[in-house]
């Protein structure tokens, strides 16, 4: 070779690896400074991600979480094969071979993006990422890439692939709030990670590399697109068949809309089980995992939630539909099945089963409508009676049903659409166990995500009629039993006695059906019969006797006006009260959550109530709740809340209507030996229901539709009268009174005959002497009873 072309080869060779010596030289001078300077890894080898707080029903059923990330922790053996393969298919194949950097990855992707023009594949490995993920930031710059390499090749040296798999899968974002394949299964497929399918895992898998871009509730094409790409490459590396790729590209995909859905219906709640622990454990209740284990029971849950709005619905049909709920412009929209229609319907939610609805077309025969989703439907005949008069041309403009109207629907029993409407009115039900306070069912307003003011725990109500019980069980302490005669006569009480002015009450009917025993009065809820019976036994004593029960005494005035219910409660106090005529005398604590777990599952806090049959916590005499019971049954069977033993074809259930002045209030509060539960409906801003909506119309049903789930398989249990308790002379046989109270032949003889025995100054003379009417018969009366 001559000279000349070998100084042109040799010192330019000679010059290049020169500097590439140079070039190592740095990069190992580099790699020397920067090592010793990486982070420490105990973030991985001592993994604590932030995990949200769960709530749980008593059987174990999710019903809530809360936390900044929604997060699931699988250990890499509970990972199924098929996402472990479609995630190294979408993002490492070569992950169990490279040594955290892939070279023969950096390679290929440069290739195929010098074909292409364009920076179009990446060459980051799991390793990169999850060093990405736990150390650095995403900022595209050289000292940021050194750093990753690093780091992987640390981590690689560090922990084993599986190791570092189980961190990516658990680490990893994939959008809506969801860290980890296990959480992103059970956010996007409502299922757990177990069993998702080839079709889902790869739609999964398909997520990590641009979760805004590829998330199938936002960009469902783009995401198919991506999922496509993943089940190649799945079938390409012979992860899968053909049959089984094939089979996975037609598999419909069903994608989970509604983020606030869980296993059971219970976002009241939960949130009421939120505060309790987040109060508890103010500094992890978000991020250590904690599990909230609730006392509800999920098959009452559901009863209960599905209850209350059957009963807003019925009511709301009852009295009429309001017409449109909006209008949208639909001059862009150019076919039925225009795409742009989902656009315009996206700000517009679901309300649980009331699904809106965009009118294309309507007249007063038939209503075409596009149900948000992507369903049309043509709705006729039976289906337009709902809302005929707002199809009518005289309708009001701002309500009427035409093109561009957004209305509401709601399958019916047979599974047909029919025209519903968002309802103005409220409504509440709470359940509990009469032996400990627990609460088995909860629902505290129609749609949370509309309203989430708890109407069991938050709303102030007059009680109405339901709250006679309690004053009529303060008078069985004065001297009265079932059996006494009062006046359902008309009433005029003076300024002096109200506090103000003078005060004329009404029966709610207007009717008056002379003396009648105190259990007809209460049966028939006879407001002139407990008027009477509170200016017997004192305002002021009635006033401290119902705290006995849970209730407030600032909130219920001494005043007659106590006696018609015109109080102040909420439906927790109004369950828990009538708990207490169910257990036979014990004031529970209702209380709704029963364990707290931490992380690792062990017990950190629980429940530590006392139990009925604990006289610690006794409230009234068992005679008094044993009478009540008996009272209030009658209730059930024969008067103002009868429906409630025909429909459940038993007589052991008990409770009372409530209706207040003027309809603002309808309440229905119960119980069975087993189950105390209370239904109340109301608007928030109080205003009248209708002059037909009682608490046996609108809030009974609900009550009733609860307690077939709750009683279904509970024998039915009549208790037997405790000791104390005596027929009265000439009796009917169905009214007991406390034996002390028993009626005096003379003034110096027992009810045993025995002279002389000292009386107490209450069984001399009791209340129920003070009454003041002429009774139809004197048989059920102490013998000293004012007649006049």
């Amino acid at each position: 070779m001559p000279f000349a072309l070998r100084i042109l080869i040799i010192y330019p060779l000679l010059a290049i690896l020169g500097l590439a010596a140079v070039a190592v030289a740095i990069v190992a001078i580099i790699i020397a400074l920067a090592y010793p300077n990486l982070p420490s890894l105990d973030v991985l080898t001592d993994y604590h991600p932030k995990i949200p707080m769960r709530i749980y029903t008593a059987d174990g059923f999710l019903m809530g979480e809360f936390g900044e990330e929604r997060r699931a922790v699988v250990a890499i053996d509970a990972v199924p094969t098929v996402m472990k393969q479609a995630i190294l298919a979408a993002e490492d194949d070569r992950f169990y071979q490279h040594i955290g950097i892939d070279y023969m990855g950096i390679l290929r992707a440069a290739s195929a993006n010098l074909l292409r023009g364009s920076k179009t594949q990446g060459a980051s490995t799991i390793t990169q990422q999850v060093a990405r993920n736990f150390f650095l930031t995403t900022e595209k710059t050289y000292t940021r890439k050194l750093y990753e390499a690093l780091l992987s090749l640390k981590i690689e040296s560090s922990l084993s692939k599986d190791q570092i798999l189980e961190l990516y899968i658990n680490q990893i974002f994939l959008g809506q709030r969801a860290y980890g394949f296990a959480a992103a299964a059970q956010i996007y497929f409502g299922k757990p990670l177990a069993q998702i399918s080839i079709a889902e895992a790869a739609m999964l898998a398909g997520l990590p590399k641009a979760p805004s871009a590829y998330n199938p509730i936002a960009n469902p094409r783009r995401a198919r697109i991506r999922q496509e790409y993943v089940l190649r490459r799945m079938r390409e590396l012979n992860y899968i068949n053909s049959a089984q790729y094939e089979a996975a590209l037609k598999e419909p995909l069903i994608i989970k809309r509604e983020l606030s859905e869980y296993a059971v219906h219970a976002e009241y709640a939960a949130e009421m089980a939120r505060q309790i622990a987040a109060d508890s454990f103010p500094e992890s209740a978000y991020t250590a995992g904690i599990k909230v284990y609730t006392t509800l029971v999920k098959a009452e849950q559901e009863a209960a939630y599905q209850a209350l709005r059957k009963g807003v619905l019925d009511y709301d049909r009852r009295n009429g539909y309001r017409g449109a709920e909006a209008y949208l412009d639909l001059k862009d929209i150019n076919s039925d099945q225009d795409e742009a229609i989902d656009v315009l319907l996206q700000d517009i939610s679901d309300a649980g089963d009331l699904r809106p609805a965009l009118v294309l077309a309507a007249d007063s025969k038939e209503i075409r409508a596009y149900i948000k989703g992507g369903e049309n439907i043509t709705l006729r005949g039976d289906s337009l009676k709902f809302a005929a008069r707002m199809l009518d041309n005289q309708a009001p403009p701002n309500k009427r049903l035409r093109r561009g109207a957004i209305m509401r629907l709601l399958k019916n029993d047979k599974g047909e659409w029919q025209i519903s409407q968002l309802p103005e009115v409220e409504a509440a039900f709470v359940a509990l166990s009469p032996q400990d306070g627990s609460i088995r069912a909860l629902v505290g307003g129609f749609d949370f995500n509309r309203n989430m003011f708890n109407h069991v725990t938050q709303a102030w109500r007059q009680p109405g009629s339901s709250f006679k019980p309690f004053i009529y069980s303060a008078a069985l302490e004065k001297g009265f039993h079932p059996g006494s005669v009062v006046a359902d006569e008309p009433l005029v009480v003076s300024a002096g006695e109200t506090g103000s002015q003078a005060w004329e009450p009404k029966n709610y009917d207007g009717k008056y059906d002379g003396p009648m025993s105190m259990r007809t009065g209460l049966m028939k809820s006879k407001n002139m019969v407990s008027i009477r019976i509170l200016q017997a036994i004192g305002t002021r004593y009635a006033q401290d006797y119902v705290t006995r029960f849970g209730f407030d005494a600032d909130k219920h005035p001494p005043y007659l006006t106590m006696a018609l219910g015109a109080g102040s409660v909420t439906a927790w106090q109004m369950a828990a009260a009538n708990a207490v005529f169910a257990n036979g005398g014990f004031r529970i604590t209702p209380h709704i959550v029963k364990e707290i777990h931490d992380n690792k599952n062990k017990v950190i806090a629980n429940s530590n109530v006392p139990k009925a049959g604990d006289e610690s916590i006794r409230a009234i005499d068992p005679r008094n709740a044993w009478l009540m019971d008996s009272m209030l049954r009658d209730v059930t069977i024969f008067g103002t809340a009868a429906r409630a033993s025909v429909q459940l074809k038993r007589r052991d259930l008990a409770g009372k209507t409530g209706t207040t002045n003027d309809y603002y209030d309808a309440w229905f509060c119960g119980y069975q030996a087993t189950v105390a539960g209370c239904a109340w409906m109301g608007y928030d801003q109080p205003k009248k229901l209708g002059s037909r909506e009682t608490g046996g119309v609108a809030a009974l049903p609900i009550w009733i539709a609860y307690m077939q789930t709750a009683l279904r398989g509970v024998p039915e249990q009549i208790p037997s009268p405790p000791s104390g308790l005596t027929a009265p002379p000439g009796g009917d046989g169905r009214s007991l009174m406390y034996t002390e109270n028993l009626p005096l032949l003379h003034s110096d003889e027992s009810p045993a005959g025995e002279p002389g025995a000292a009386l107490p100054e209450e069984r001399k003379a009791p209340a129920a002497q003070a009454v003041g009417i002429v009774p139809a018969s004197t048989a059920d009366l102490p013998s000293s009873y004012d007649r006049h």
